[in-house]
């Protein structure tokens, strides 16, 4: 036997003698109490010594489950006993509780200065006008859709981003789902699929088309048109959104874990419920540039001429490029682009996609405008910008960079109470949201916080239109990517460097780009995503942005 082992045997011994003293002296409660005790600590040891399956326990018997108690509790230790304000992951305190203070309707005003260091390297901030202007009524909406589209949609500057039903809650999706109503924004249903919670309260729904193409397949996962243009004619489906990639993990489909795939889940997705719903990581309708534009026609034209459009985080420029040239070749224009950030995620992601694959928000945001404007198409299409939205800052921050509107989803979650425990792939989420456990879902009240989710969007759209006006500008379009500026390594304060060089009206089409974006444009295939190795092209030299 080990030391500790040893320890044990002999802590016990002692114990029960030690109990059985005490029996003669203590009252009959007590006796039974203590007796059951060490009962329980001798049986549970014994079990540990010679049974249990796990190391720690067959070495430290007893005494290992501290351990584990520990590592449960870590995250609410850290988060509120030893980090500061601002040094938490993925969201730090001071920004979770500017949205839960939003949310609440309650005072969102910083006491004493600021806690950031504002001289730190890469710190992003803007400069003021002494000439202040009021954002006018007209720009707080954005029109969705292009001359191909028939029903053209009306669209809030700020919306709740893709979270599927599955990841989150029923009632999580009604609270979601009854606050964009409210608030007279859109919601987003991820690629899950358009369940009874999303058409409850008739908030206005953009239909994800993932991957599996859940909720409009055949029983072998083919496109079924006559199920989606059944579903797709719902008035409150607004926009079709063709998601070919997602911030948490590029390059690898969705997942579901079965412990949140209930029997009613499976059934809107069209899988079976005793195993992980895992998507494709290709969509089987969009293998190619040329592909992916005739499937968009296609729902558009099924949906009745509804606005359609795709959702990826970049990955190499001349791929999104390919998908450029496609629509110059076809002739088919998507009506708007959501681009995902690497630094985005609500849900199961495998550690290794969430933290080395994919491209930043602001990064992939500005090469996508960059890119439309060059092809002469981005007056065609509106750019929707997703991953990590807090506050009105992080809202300007992506229109600088070329975004006419912002997604968010996990400042949504904390808007209905998220208290980022990191539990959203354990269906044990103790808010009730990320989970398919009818005892924790119920607890959510869905009145209540869909209050909070139009607070939030509200009060954060007021202080945005307050920073603009502060910069002197009457219209969010009004940004540039210039405006923003960050702290240099020798103190100086500069505009924010380029991904690549701008781009001018059809310089990628006329062929007058040069450096980098000559190189993406000529690796480019209207006809396949992949770039050849016979075509190398130089990687840009990234400018990181740190917000």
């Amino acid at each position: 036997m080990t030391p500790v082992q040893q320890v044990f045997w002999l802590i016990a011994t002692l114990g029960n003698l030690c109990v059985f003293t005490l029996c003669w002296f203590l009252p009959n409660g007590w006796t039974i109490t203590l007796g059951v005790l060490t009962l329980t600590y001798s049986i549970v040891g014994l079990h540990d010594l010679y049974f249990s399956n796990h190391t720690l326990n067959r070495l430290y018997p007893c005494l290992a489950y501290f351990r584990y108690f520990f590592e449960f509790i870590r995250p609410e230790i850290q988060q509120y006993l030893i980090a500061s304000d601002t040094a938490e992951k993925p969201f730090n305190r001071e920004q979770r509780n500017l949205v839960y203070r939003r949310a609440k309707g309650v005072n969102d005003t910083l006491p004493f200065g600021t806690q950031r260091d504002l001289m730190q390297t890469n710190y992003l901030s803007i400069w003021h006008s002494l000439s202040p202007k009021t954002v006018c009524n007209e720009a707080k909406r954005i029109t969705i859709g292009n001359e191909q589209c028939k029903q053209p949609y009306d669209a809030a500057l700020l919306n709740i981003s893709a979270m599927s039903y599955g990841a989150l809650s029923a009632n999580a999706i009604e609270a979601l789902n009854l606050g964009a109503k409210m608030g007279g924004f859109y919601h987003n249903t991820g690629e899950g699929g358009v369940s009874k919670a999303h058409l409850k309260h008739g908030g206005d729904l953009v239909w994800q088309i993932g991957s599996g193409l859940f909720g409009c397949r055949t029983p072998d996962g083919k496109f079924a048109p006559d199920i989606f243009a059944n579903m797709a004619s719902k008035a409150n489906i607004k926009m079709l959104e063709i998601k070919l990639s997602q911030g948490a993990k590029p390059g690898h489909g969705g997942v579901l874990p079965k412990a949140k795939l209930s029997a009613e889940i499976a059934e809107i997705r069209g899988v079976s419920p005793d195993e992980d719903c895992i998507s494709p990581a290709v969509n089987p309708e969009c293998t190619t540039p040329m592909a992916l534009l005739q499937f968009a026609a296609r729902l558009r034209e099924l949906s009745g001429g509804k606005p359609v459009g795709i959702k990826l985080c970049i990955g190499h420029p001349a791929e999104f490029l390919s998908i450029c040239k496609a629509m110059l070749d076809s002739g088919i224009v998507l009506d708007f682009i959501t681009v995902d950030g690497a630094e985005g995620g609500t849900g199961a992601a495998p550690v290794e996609f969430s933290n080395r694959l994919g491209m930043m928000c602001l990064e992939g945001t500005y090469l996508v405008h960059q890119a439309l404007v060059g092809c002469g198409l981005r007056d065609k299409i509106k750019i929707i910008a997703a991953g990590k939205t807090a506050s009105s800052f992080d809202m300007l921050c992506k229109m600088a960079m070329g975004a006419d509107l912002v997604n968010a989803a996990r400042t949504m979650m904390m808007a209905l109470g998220c208290v980022q425990s990191l539990s959203c792939n354990t269906n044990h989420c103790p808010t009730g949201i990320a989970t398919q456990d009818p005892k924790r879902a119920k607890a959510l009240d869905v009145q209540a916080k869909s209050l909070r989710v139009k607070q939030f969007q509200h009060a954060t759209l007021h202080s945005l239109f307050e920073l603009v006006g502060s910069m002197g500008l009457d219209d969010p379009a009004l940004l540039q990517a210039n405006m923003l500026k960050r702290r240099t390594s020798e103190g100086l304060l500069e505009s924010v460097h380029h991904i690549a060089p701008e781009l001018s009206h059809e310089q990628l089409v006329n062929l007058h780009a040069s450096g980098v974006w000559q190189q993406w444009w000529h690796a480019a295939d209207p006809e396949q995503f992949y770039v050849n190795d016979d075509k190398p092209v130089r990687a840009a030299s990234i400018s990181v942005v740190n917000v």
